[in-house]
């Protein structure tokens, strides 16, 4: 979560202690894109605090019994709960601390999401280290809140090594959690913001394969052909809804890491490449369209052979091995409708794996936007068969193709 977007809301209470209310008195609101206000302590120390919610139902056809049958399944879900929290504690140096519930569909336990130690110098070169994104293609970089579609994560391709696990581990089944690592970053722009940079290193998997503790390389680089994107960090949007202008945005990502899959008594070096796109254009009825397109190649080098992964299937850290692309369509219609404004939209993904046969998925939905990516409600409708597959797509099987609708709500202060 880009939480350096999210300034906390104070609301004065009658209840609250004299100390409280003096400190609200002396609140600065300070207008930052999609912001509220933030606690200010002197000319240069601020406090701010957020939170972000996103839940669905989901009815999935032939889950709920024998596969073939024409039963459905029905099912709510927590997806994310998040608080975020943000600080400067000089003109150079900030904090971030975000947390989520990271194992919301087994009750739920709030984990340490993001725990980051900046300094942020001058738009050229900044550093970031402790617990953040590792730089990778823009679905990983907008993260569930920020993306043009609620169910980016689903049906989609194939995780990077740090999505691999929902939990951070050592015994070489984890190379961090929901997309972050330990580990530093790089980042900075230049040509008045157009080239765009994120290079980091991290610790990658944990054990197991990694005998030898080798480090995690990823690296980003983006050139902004029209409008500069305006995000904090390196971090990007799926969409920015026309409200940053006409964009088109093309980047690519790299990992790699020695000893990054396998298992210890076969291990391969792990690497990633990806490539992505964004246009998004206002027309003259000031009507939107937005176009996202990724394309993802994976491979294992130095062994981790095929029939490694057929004897121990479910052993080691067994990442994707092959070719993969998603592509998406949006159209915001201009006209407001009550309180918003829907964009309907259409995907597309296929997931080319070199051991086993293709997965392909078709999704068409509307969102009914209010607030841009801090309130909206997102319906759709998915066909085909990654919907039963992990998305790391090691299973020389296919699944079977069925049918999914999925209403979900997004919520951010």
């Amino acid at each position: 979560m880009k939480s350096s977007y999210i300034q906390a809301r104070f609301w004065q209470s009658s209840k609250m202690p004299a100390m409280m209310l003096a400190l609200a008195s002396s609140i600065s609101y300070t207008p930052l894109t999609q912001a509220g206000a933030t606690f200010k302590i002197d000319d240069t120390k601020w406090v701010s605090i957020g939170a972000g919610l996103r839940t669905s139902f989901e009815a999935k056809e032939d889950s709920a019994g024998t596969p073939g049958n024409s039963q459905w399944s029905n099912d709510f879900a927590l997806d994310n709960i998040r608080l975020y929290l943000n600080a400067q504690i000089h003109k150079y140096i900030k904090l971030e601390f975000n947390t989520d519930c990271q194992t919301c569909s087994n009750g739920g336990e709030m984990r340490i999401l993001d725990a980051i130690g900046k300094i942020e110098y001058n738009p050229y070169i900044n550093l970031w280290m402790g617990r953040m994104l590792v730089p990778a293609e823009r679905r990983e970089m907008n993260g569930p809140f920020y993306s043009a579609i609620y169910n980016i994560f689903a049906s989609g391709t194939p995780f990077e090594s740090a999505d691999y696990n929902l939990v951070i581990k050592s015994d070489g089944t984890s190379a961090g959690s929901f997309g972050r690592d330990d580990g530093a970053t790089f980042w900075g722009a230049a040509f008045d913001g157009r080239l765009q940079y994120a290079f980091g290193f991290f610790r990658g998997l944990r054990g197991g394969a990694n005998v030898d503790d080798n480090i995690l390389y990823a690296q980003r680089v983006a050139y902004n052909f029209w409008e500069v994107e305006k995000n904090p960090g390196y971090y990007t949007s799926g969409t920015y809804y026309g409200k940053g202008g006409d964009i088109l945005t093309v980047a690519i990502a790299n990992q790699y890491q020695e000893d990054g899959a396998g298992t210890s008594f076969d291990p391969g070096s792990f690497r990633g490449t990806s490539a992505d796109i964004l246009l998004e254009k206002v027309l003259p009825n000031e009507g939107v369209i937005t176009f996202n397109g990724e394309y993802k190649n994976y491979g294992i080098g130095n062994g981790y052979s095929q029939a490694t992964r057929d004897a121990f299937p479910t052993a080691g850290f067994s990442m994707f091995e092959g070719n993969a692309f998603d592509v998406s369509g949006m159209y915001l219609i201009p006209d407001k409708i009550w309180i918003g404004q829907f964009q309907p939209y259409f995907r597309y993904t296929n997931v080319m794996p070199s051991t086993s046969s293709d997965r392909e998925a078709y999704e068409g939905g509307v969102n009914y936007v209010i607030d841009g990516h801090n309130a909206k409600v997102s319906l759709s409708w998915t066909y085909g068969d990654l919907l039963t597959k992990g998305l790391n797509y090691t299973s020389s099987a296919t699944g079977d193709h069925v049918n999914a609708i999925k209403l979900g709500f997004q919520l951010q202060i």
